[in-house]
Protein backbone atom coordinates (compact mmCIF):
# COMPACT_ATOMS: atom_id res chain seq x y z
CA UNK A 1 0.00 0.00 0.00
CA UNK A 2 3.00 2.42 0.98
CA UNK A 3 4.46 1.40 -2.44
CA UNK A 4 1.36 2.41 -4.08
CA UNK A 5 0.87 5.50 -2.55
CA UNK A 6 4.69 6.55 -3.07
CA UNK A 7 4.19 5.54 -7.14
CA UNK A 8 1.03 7.97 -6.83
CA UNK A 9 2.84 10.73 -5.55
CA UNK A 10 5.31 10.26 -8.02
CA UNK A 11 3.36 11.13 -10.90
CA UNK A 12 3.17 14.60 -12.49
CA UNK A 13 -0.05 14.36 -12.53
CA UNK A 14 -0.34 14.21 -8.84
CA UNK A 15 2.05 17.00 -8.02
CA UNK A 16 -0.36 19.29 -10.34
CA UNK A 17 -3.29 18.17 -8.46
CA UNK A 18 -1.78 18.69 -4.82
CA UNK A 19 -0.34 22.29 -6.31
CA UNK A 20 -3.21 23.88 -7.07
CA UNK A 21 -5.07 22.30 -3.87
CA UNK A 22 -2.04 23.80 -1.57
CA UNK A 23 -3.11 27.23 -3.49
CA UNK A 24 -6.73 27.17 -3.05
CA UNK A 25 -6.17 26.14 1.01
CA UNK A 26 -3.47 28.68 1.57
CA UNK A 27 -5.91 31.15 -0.59
CA UNK A 28 -8.43 30.60 1.69
CA UNK A 29 -6.48 30.27 4.96
CA UNK A 30 -5.49 34.20 4.00
CA UNK A 31 -8.55 35.30 3.11
CA UNK A 32 -10.17 33.94 6.82
CA UNK A 33 -7.24 35.69 8.46
CA UNK A 34 -7.74 38.83 6.98
CA UNK A 35 -11.55 38.63 7.63
CA UNK A 36 -10.86 38.20 10.83
CA UNK A 37 -8.23 41.13 11.68
CA UNK A 38 -10.94 43.39 9.77
CA UNK A 39 -13.59 42.00 11.96
CA UNK A 40 -11.24 43.00 15.01
CA UNK A 41 -10.38 46.00 13.98
CA UNK A 42 -14.45 47.02 13.40
CA UNK A 43 -16.26 47.92 15.93
CA UNK A 44 -20.01 46.98 14.20
CA UNK A 45 -18.47 43.69 13.43
CA UNK A 46 -17.30 42.66 16.53
CA UNK A 47 -15.43 38.90 17.93
CA UNK A 48 -18.59 37.19 16.81
CA UNK A 49 -19.14 38.64 13.65
CA UNK A 50 -15.30 38.04 12.45
CA UNK A 51 -15.84 34.30 13.34
CA UNK A 52 -18.84 34.17 11.37
CA UNK A 53 -17.45 35.69 8.66
CA UNK A 54 -14.33 33.11 8.64
CA UNK A 55 -16.99 30.37 8.68
CA UNK A 56 -18.39 31.51 5.41
CA UNK A 57 -15.45 31.88 3.85
CA UNK A 58 -14.88 28.36 4.15
CA UNK A 59 -18.50 26.87 4.12
CA UNK A 60 -20.33 29.78 3.09
CA UNK A 61 -22.02 27.60 0.62
CA UNK A 62 -24.05 25.26 2.94
CA UNK A 63 -25.11 28.69 4.89
CA UNK A 64 -28.92 28.64 5.17
CA UNK A 65 -29.39 31.91 6.58
CA UNK A 66 -30.09 33.40 10.09
CA UNK A 67 -32.43 31.46 12.63
CA UNK A 68 -34.68 33.69 14.75
CA UNK A 69 -31.99 34.02 17.14
CA UNK A 70 -29.67 35.77 15.16
CA UNK A 71 -27.75 32.57 14.53
CA UNK A 72 -26.15 31.58 11.52
CA UNK A 73 -27.94 28.05 10.14
CA UNK A 74 -26.08 25.74 8.00
CA UNK A 75 -27.44 23.06 5.63
CA UNK A 76 -28.22 22.36 1.84
CA UNK A 77 -28.99 25.69 0.40
CA UNK A 78 -30.84 24.65 -3.05
CA UNK A 79 -30.14 28.28 -4.07
CA UNK A 80 -26.89 28.78 -3.65
CA UNK A 81 -25.69 25.72 -5.26
CA UNK A 82 -28.26 25.93 -8.24
CA UNK A 83 -26.61 29.85 -8.50
CA UNK A 84 -23.06 28.57 -8.08
CA UNK A 85 -23.63 25.97 -11.00
CA UNK A 86 -25.20 28.94 -13.33
CA UNK A 87 -22.29 31.37 -12.76
CA UNK A 88 -19.81 28.61 -12.81
CA UNK A 89 -21.30 27.68 -17.01
CA UNK A 90 -19.59 30.94 -18.12
CA UNK A 91 -16.31 30.78 -16.27
CA UNK A 92 -15.81 27.10 -17.74
CA UNK A 93 -16.05 28.24 -21.40
CA UNK A 94 -13.57 31.32 -20.78
CA UNK A 95 -11.49 29.11 -19.10
CA UNK A 96 -11.52 26.48 -21.64
CA UNK A 97 -10.91 29.25 -24.14
CA UNK A 98 -7.65 30.61 -21.96
CA UNK A 99 -6.79 26.45 -21.15
CA UNK A 100 -6.58 25.97 -24.79
CA UNK A 101 -4.75 28.38 -26.23
CA UNK A 102 -2.16 27.74 -23.71
CA UNK A 103 -1.63 24.50 -24.91
CA UNK A 104 -0.83 25.63 -27.98
CA UNK A 105 1.60 28.15 -26.78
CA UNK A 106 -0.42 31.15 -26.81
CA UNK A 107 -1.94 33.68 -24.32
CA UNK A 108 -5.31 34.47 -25.00
CA UNK A 109 -6.14 37.74 -23.18
CA UNK A 110 -8.99 38.32 -25.96
CA UNK A 111 -11.28 36.43 -24.35
CA UNK A 112 -13.58 39.69 -23.37
CA UNK A 113 -13.93 40.47 -26.58
CA UNK A 114 -14.77 37.49 -28.07
CA UNK A 115 -17.01 37.16 -25.29
CA UNK A 116 -18.76 40.23 -26.12
CA UNK A 117 -18.93 39.27 -29.85
CA UNK A 118 -20.85 36.65 -28.32
CA UNK A 119 -23.04 38.47 -27.02
CA UNK A 120 -24.13 40.68 -29.37
CA UNK A 121 -24.62 38.21 -32.30
CA UNK A 122 -26.71 35.38 -30.22
CA UNK A 123 -29.06 38.41 -28.41
CA UNK A 124 -29.62 39.53 -32.09
CA UNK A 125 -30.35 36.24 -33.17
CA UNK A 126 -32.58 35.35 -30.26
CA UNK A 127 -34.32 38.45 -30.48
CA UNK A 128 -34.60 38.98 -34.18
CA UNK A 129 -35.99 35.67 -35.33
CA UNK A 130 -39.84 35.66 -34.46
CA UNK A 131 -40.78 32.59 -32.16
CA UNK A 132 -44.01 32.82 -34.03
CA UNK A 133 -42.43 32.06 -37.22
CA UNK A 134 -39.73 29.72 -36.11
CA UNK A 135 -39.58 27.28 -33.17
CA UNK A 136 -37.81 28.66 -30.18
CA UNK A 137 -35.80 25.38 -29.68
CA UNK A 138 -34.38 26.24 -33.46
CA UNK A 139 -33.64 29.60 -32.51
CA UNK A 140 -31.98 28.85 -29.46
CA UNK A 141 -29.78 26.27 -31.27
CA UNK A 142 -29.12 29.07 -34.34
CA UNK A 143 -28.48 31.98 -31.59
CA UNK A 144 -25.75 29.47 -29.66
CA UNK A 145 -23.91 28.97 -32.79
CA UNK A 146 -24.22 31.62 -34.18
CA UNK A 147 -22.82 33.04 -31.19
CA UNK A 148 -20.10 30.57 -31.18
CA UNK A 149 -19.05 31.84 -35.33
CA UNK A 150 -18.64 35.26 -34.44
CA UNK A 151 -16.16 34.51 -31.04
CA UNK A 152 -14.12 32.11 -33.49
CA UNK A 153 -14.01 35.04 -36.62
CA UNK A 154 -12.92 37.24 -33.69
CA UNK A 155 -10.58 35.27 -31.93
CA UNK A 156 -9.40 34.57 -35.47
CA UNK A 157 -7.45 37.57 -35.81
CA UNK A 158 -5.24 37.62 -33.25
CA UNK A 159 -4.09 34.04 -34.88
CA UNK A 160 -4.04 35.38 -38.05
CA UNK A 161 -1.59 38.39 -37.58
CA UNK A 162 0.52 36.19 -35.13
CA UNK A 163 0.97 33.45 -37.75
CA UNK A 164 1.50 36.09 -40.71
CA UNK A 165 3.08 39.17 -39.08
CA UNK A 166 4.68 37.81 -36.08
CA UNK A 167 2.65 40.22 -33.71
CA UNK A 168 2.68 39.11 -30.42
CA UNK A 169 -1.05 37.59 -29.71
CA UNK A 170 -1.24 39.39 -26.19
CA UNK A 171 -1.14 43.37 -28.06
CA UNK A 172 -3.44 42.12 -30.77
CA UNK A 173 -5.61 40.47 -27.93
CA UNK A 174 -6.14 43.84 -26.33
CA UNK A 175 -6.89 45.56 -29.44
CA UNK A 176 -9.64 43.57 -30.63
CA UNK A 177 -10.98 43.40 -27.11
CA UNK A 178 -11.46 47.30 -27.26
CA UNK A 179 -12.79 47.37 -30.93
CA UNK A 180 -15.24 44.66 -29.34
CA UNK A 181 -16.72 46.89 -26.77
CA UNK A 182 -16.77 49.93 -29.12
CA UNK A 183 -17.96 47.80 -31.61
CA UNK A 184 -21.06 46.18 -29.41
CA UNK A 185 -22.09 49.47 -28.12
CA UNK A 186 -22.03 51.05 -31.07
CA UNK A 187 -24.69 47.84 -32.60
CA UNK A 188 -27.19 48.41 -29.75
CA UNK A 189 -27.07 51.68 -29.79
CA UNK A 190 -28.44 51.93 -33.06
CA UNK A 191 -30.27 48.58 -33.04
CA UNK A 192 -34.66 48.02 -31.55
CA UNK A 193 -33.59 45.78 -28.95
CA UNK A 194 -32.97 48.20 -26.10
CA UNK A 195 -35.60 47.52 -23.20
CA UNK A 196 -37.87 50.50 -22.98
CA UNK A 197 -40.70 48.51 -21.10
CA UNK A 198 -39.22 47.34 -17.75
CA UNK A 199 -38.98 50.30 -15.96
CA UNK A 200 -37.88 52.78 -18.88
CA UNK A 201 -33.98 50.51 -18.96
CA UNK A 202 -32.58 51.81 -22.18
CA UNK A 203 -29.42 50.66 -20.88
CA UNK A 204 -30.47 47.21 -21.76
CA UNK A 205 -31.06 44.89 -23.99
CA UNK A 206 -34.36 42.46 -24.10
CA UNK A 207 -33.61 39.18 -22.23
CA UNK A 208 -34.28 36.55 -24.68
CA UNK A 209 -37.08 35.16 -22.89
CA UNK A 210 -38.76 38.11 -24.14
CA UNK A 211 -39.31 36.44 -27.67
CA UNK A 212 -39.91 33.02 -25.89
CA UNK A 213 -36.23 31.86 -26.11
CA UNK A 214 -34.32 30.24 -23.09
CA UNK A 215 -32.40 27.09 -22.13
CA UNK A 216 -34.64 24.31 -20.78
CA UNK A 217 -33.83 23.01 -17.17
CA UNK A 218 -33.98 19.50 -18.08
CA UNK A 219 -35.25 19.04 -14.29
CA UNK A 220 -32.63 21.08 -12.63
CA UNK A 221 -35.17 23.57 -11.16
CA UNK A 222 -36.27 20.73 -9.05
CA UNK A 223 -33.30 20.07 -7.98
CA UNK A 224 -31.90 23.59 -7.25
CA UNK A 225 -35.52 25.42 -6.66
CA UNK A 226 -35.14 29.17 -6.37
CA UNK A 227 -31.86 29.56 -9.04
CA UNK A 228 -31.05 30.41 -11.98
CA UNK A 229 -29.30 27.10 -12.96
CA UNK A 230 -30.10 25.36 -16.37
CA UNK A 231 -28.96 22.82 -19.12
CA UNK A 232 -26.51 25.60 -19.49
CA UNK A 233 -23.94 23.80 -17.31
CA UNK A 234 -24.20 20.23 -18.47
CA UNK A 235 -23.66 21.77 -21.90
CA UNK A 236 -20.89 23.47 -20.71
CA UNK A 237 -19.33 20.07 -18.98
CA UNK A 238 -20.01 17.98 -22.31
CA UNK A 239 -17.60 20.65 -24.23
CA UNK A 240 -15.39 20.50 -21.50
CA UNK A 241 -14.42 16.59 -22.23
CA UNK A 242 -14.70 16.91 -26.16
CA UNK A 243 -11.95 19.68 -25.55
CA UNK A 244 -10.17 17.18 -23.58
CA UNK A 245 -10.74 14.57 -26.18
CA UNK A 246 -9.38 16.72 -28.98
CA UNK A 247 -6.23 18.13 -27.06
CA UNK A 248 -5.27 14.57 -26.32
CA UNK A 249 -6.84 12.27 -28.42
CA UNK A 250 -6.58 13.34 -31.73
CA UNK A 251 -4.14 14.37 -34.83
CA UNK A 252 -5.51 17.73 -34.57
CA UNK A 253 -4.60 18.06 -30.72
CA UNK A 254 -1.40 16.85 -30.92
CA UNK A 255 -0.28 19.18 -33.61
CA UNK A 256 -1.86 22.41 -31.69
CA UNK A 257 0.33 20.93 -28.64
CA UNK A 258 3.46 20.56 -31.08
CA UNK A 259 3.10 24.04 -32.34
CA UNK A 260 2.77 24.83 -28.73
CA UNK A 261 6.19 23.13 -27.67
CA UNK A 262 8.24 24.46 -30.59
CA UNK A 263 6.73 26.26 -33.94
CA UNK A 264 9.77 25.84 -36.02
CA UNK A 265 10.09 21.81 -35.35
CA UNK A 266 6.46 21.38 -35.80
CA UNK A 267 7.00 23.12 -38.78
CA UNK A 268 10.60 21.20 -39.73
CA UNK A 269 7.91 18.22 -38.99
CA UNK A 270 5.47 18.76 -41.75
CA UNK A 271 2.96 20.34 -39.70
CA UNK A 272 1.02 23.01 -40.77
CA UNK A 273 1.55 25.45 -38.15
CA UNK A 274 0.44 29.02 -39.31
CA UNK A 275 -3.21 27.00 -39.64
CA UNK A 276 -2.55 25.62 -36.30
CA UNK A 277 -2.09 29.33 -34.60
CA UNK A 278 -4.97 30.32 -36.45
CA UNK A 279 -7.05 27.56 -35.39
CA UNK A 280 -6.32 27.25 -31.97
CA UNK A 281 -7.54 31.27 -31.62
CA UNK A 282 -10.75 30.62 -33.74
CA UNK A 283 -11.07 27.36 -31.17
CA UNK A 284 -10.65 29.78 -28.42
CA UNK A 285 -12.49 32.54 -29.71
CA UNK A 286 -15.51 29.99 -30.10
CA UNK A 287 -15.43 28.72 -26.18
CA UNK A 288 -15.44 31.93 -24.89
CA UNK A 289 -18.54 33.32 -27.06
CA UNK A 290 -20.08 30.22 -25.96
CA UNK A 291 -20.04 31.04 -22.30
CA UNK A 292 -21.53 34.28 -23.45
CA UNK A 293 -24.48 32.33 -25.61
CA UNK A 294 -25.16 30.21 -22.44
CA UNK A 295 -24.95 33.21 -20.17
CA UNK A 296 -27.55 35.27 -21.78
CA UNK A 297 -29.79 32.34 -23.51
CA UNK A 298 -30.64 31.57 -20.31
CA UNK A 299 -33.39 34.06 -20.03
CA UNK A 300 -33.58 35.42 -16.82
CA UNK A 301 -30.16 37.55 -17.18
CA UNK A 302 -30.41 41.24 -19.01
CA UNK A 303 -26.59 42.47 -20.84
CA UNK A 304 -26.35 45.79 -20.19
CA UNK A 305 -24.76 47.23 -23.60
CA UNK A 306 -22.69 50.27 -22.68
CA UNK A 307 -19.57 48.51 -22.27
CA UNK A 308 -16.94 50.72 -23.63
CA UNK A 309 -16.64 51.55 -20.22
CA UNK A 310 -15.39 48.49 -19.17
CA UNK A 311 -14.83 44.98 -20.40
CA UNK A 312 -16.72 41.67 -19.24
CA UNK A 313 -15.29 40.36 -15.73
CA UNK A 314 -15.47 37.29 -16.99
CA UNK A 315 -13.52 37.04 -19.78
CA UNK A 316 -10.40 37.98 -17.77
CA UNK A 317 -11.83 35.46 -14.78
CA UNK A 318 -11.31 32.56 -17.48
CA UNK A 319 -7.42 33.50 -16.84
CA UNK A 320 -7.41 32.67 -13.22
CA UNK A 321 -9.41 29.52 -13.92
CA UNK A 322 -7.18 27.99 -16.72
CA UNK A 323 -4.32 28.58 -14.27
CA UNK A 324 -5.71 26.79 -11.35
CA UNK A 325 -6.47 24.12 -13.16
CA UNK A 326 -3.23 23.95 -14.64
CA UNK A 327 -4.58 24.35 -18.42
CA UNK A 328 -6.47 20.52 -18.24
CA UNK A 329 -9.97 20.65 -19.59
CA UNK A 330 -11.68 18.39 -17.03
CA UNK A 331 -9.72 20.68 -14.09
CA UNK A 332 -11.21 23.90 -15.40
CA UNK A 333 -15.05 22.51 -14.79
CA UNK A 334 -13.79 22.43 -10.86
CA UNK A 335 -11.89 25.42 -10.82
CA UNK A 336 -14.90 27.42 -12.23
CA UNK A 337 -17.50 25.87 -9.76
CA UNK A 338 -14.51 26.86 -7.01
CA UNK A 339 -14.47 30.39 -8.33
CA UNK A 340 -18.35 30.32 -8.73
CA UNK A 341 -18.75 29.42 -4.68
CA UNK A 342 -16.39 31.99 -4.10
CA UNK A 343 -18.77 34.36 -5.90
CA UNK A 344 -21.44 33.03 -3.95
CA UNK A 345 -19.48 33.51 -0.51
CA UNK A 346 -19.32 36.83 -1.07
CA UNK A 347 -23.11 37.38 -1.81
CA UNK A 348 -23.18 35.76 1.99
CA UNK A 349 -20.59 37.49 3.40
CA UNK A 350 -22.61 41.42 2.19
CA UNK A 351 -26.25 39.58 3.42
CA UNK A 352 -25.37 37.62 6.44
CA UNK A 353 -22.49 39.97 7.94
CA UNK A 354 -21.30 43.83 7.83
CA UNK A 355 -18.71 42.54 5.83
CA UNK A 356 -17.68 44.02 1.99
CA UNK A 357 -18.24 41.40 -0.30
CA UNK A 358 -15.27 42.35 -2.43
CA UNK A 359 -13.16 40.73 0.68
CA UNK A 360 -13.39 37.56 -1.43
CA UNK A 361 -11.26 39.22 -4.41
CA UNK A 362 -8.72 39.20 -1.84
CA UNK A 363 -8.35 35.53 -1.65
CA UNK A 364 -8.89 35.24 -5.39
CA UNK A 365 -5.75 36.99 -5.89
CA UNK A 366 -4.15 35.58 -3.53
CA UNK A 367 -5.30 31.77 -5.22
CA UNK A 368 -3.99 33.19 -8.92
CA UNK A 369 -1.11 34.50 -7.53
CA UNK A 370 0.40 31.31 -6.49
CA UNK A 371 -1.25 29.49 -9.45
CA UNK A 372 0.74 31.28 -11.10
CA UNK A 373 4.18 30.17 -9.02
CA UNK A 374 2.50 26.27 -9.16
CA UNK A 375 5.98 24.83 -10.77
CA UNK A 376 7.51 26.23 -7.52
CA UNK A 377 5.11 24.51 -5.43
CA UNK A 378 6.05 21.60 -7.32
CA UNK A 379 9.29 21.85 -7.03
CA UNK A 380 9.01 21.92 -3.79
CA UNK A 381 7.22 19.29 -3.60
CA UNK A 382 9.61 16.82 -5.64
CA UNK A 383 12.71 18.42 -3.25
CA UNK A 384 10.41 16.71 -0.38
CA UNK A 385 10.08 13.63 -1.95
CA UNK A 386 13.63 13.22 -3.65
CA UNK A 387 14.69 14.05 0.24
CA UNK A 388 12.60 11.45 1.90
CA UNK A 389 13.84 8.61 -0.88
CA UNK A 390 17.23 9.52 0.03
CA UNK A 391 16.90 9.74 3.98
CA UNK A 392 15.30 6.02 3.48
CA UNK A 393 18.21 4.33 1.40
CA UNK A 394 20.81 5.91 3.52
CA UNK A 395 20.33 3.08 5.99
CA UNK A 396 19.46 0.13 3.51
CA UNK A 397 23.19 0.80 1.96
CA UNK A 398 24.83 0.71 5.38
CA UNK A 399 22.76 -2.77 5.88
CA UNK A 400 24.08 -3.94 2.50
CA UNK A 401 27.65 -3.07 3.44
CA UNK A 402 27.47 -4.67 7.17
CA UNK A 403 26.29 -7.41 5.77
CA UNK A 404 28.93 -8.04 2.88
CA UNK A 405 28.81 -11.91 1.98
CA UNK A 406 32.12 -13.37 3.02
CA UNK A 407 32.40 -15.24 -0.27
CA UNK A 408 33.20 -11.23 -1.07
CA UNK A 409 36.12 -11.61 1.53
CA UNK A 410 39.75 -11.61 0.45
CA UNK A 411 41.59 -14.79 2.56
CA UNK A 412 44.71 -13.15 4.21
CA UNK A 413 48.06 -13.89 2.39
CA UNK A 414 49.11 -17.59 3.12
CA UNK A 415 45.74 -18.43 4.05
CA UNK A 416 42.73 -20.03 2.15
CA UNK A 417 39.57 -18.80 1.84
CA UNK A 418 36.55 -21.24 3.38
Amino acid sequence: MREKLSTLYGKDGTKKVLSSLISIVIGLVIGAIVVFIVGLITPKISLSGAWDGVRIIFAGIFTTGRGSTGVLTWGFNAANWGNMLFRATPLIMTGLSVAVAFKTGLFNIGAPGQYLMGTMVTLMIALGIPSTAVPAGVIWVLAFLGGMLAGALWGAIPGLVKAFLNINEVLACIMTNWIAANLVTWMFDISNFKNVVENTKSGYIYKTSFNGVATPKLGLDKIFPGSQVNAGILIAIVLAVAMYIMMNKTTLGYELKACGANRHSARYAGIRDKRNIVLSMAIAGALAAAGASLYYLAGNTEFFWSTYQSLPATGFNGIPVALLALNNPIGVVFAAVFMAMLDIVGLQLTNLTAYNEYITDVIIAVIVYLAAFSLVIRMWLTGRRKKKENTAAIPQEAKITDQTPDALVQPEEGGEAE
